[in-house]
């Protein structure tokens, strides 16, 4: 589990006060390994409710701690920003979501494919999500 320090200095380094609860709910997420919906971090910390955590991620998301991931399972998927200030175009990687267990997981080498829009077009966020059977389920 990710330290408390850790997630306060990540909250700090994104402008963000670090309240009990915005400690814990960066806690879940830099420890999951994965990109993480609103159930699973309410699994993970048992003691917060859904209003409270939801507040807390769209915080996050105004001020570019986690970007959110549109992974095909219906639900929203956050992960969080390595890069200081704004999520990064090295932030976007390619996920994969697996039909069976449902896990999004982060294929962080893979980058998100460059491209070229016509003009007058402006890309405000890349997704690139690849979905079949991770290594636990096809075999």
């Amino acid at each position: 589990m990710i330290t408390q320090d850790a997630a306060t200095t990540k909250l700090e380094s994104k402008d963000i006060k670090p309240t009990a609860n915005r400690i814990l709910v960066m806690q879940a997420l830099m420890s999951a390994g994965r990109a993480l919906s609103l159930f699973d971090i309410e699994s993970a910390i048992g003691t917060l409710d859904k209003s409270s955590i939801f507040r807390t991620l769209n915080l996050f998301l105004d001020k570019h701690a986690v970007h959110g991931i549109y992974d095909g399972s219906g639900s929203m998927k956050y992960e969080v920003c390595d890069s200081p200030g704004q999520c990064s175009d090295s932030d976007m990687h390619v996920h994969f979501y697996c039909r069976k267990c449902h896990r999004t997981i982060c294929l962080k080498d893979l980058t998100v494919p460059s491209i070229r829009l016509p003009e007058n077009f402006k890309a405000e966020y890349k997704n690139y999500t690849v979905m079949g059977l991770c290594d636990r389920c096809s075999g």
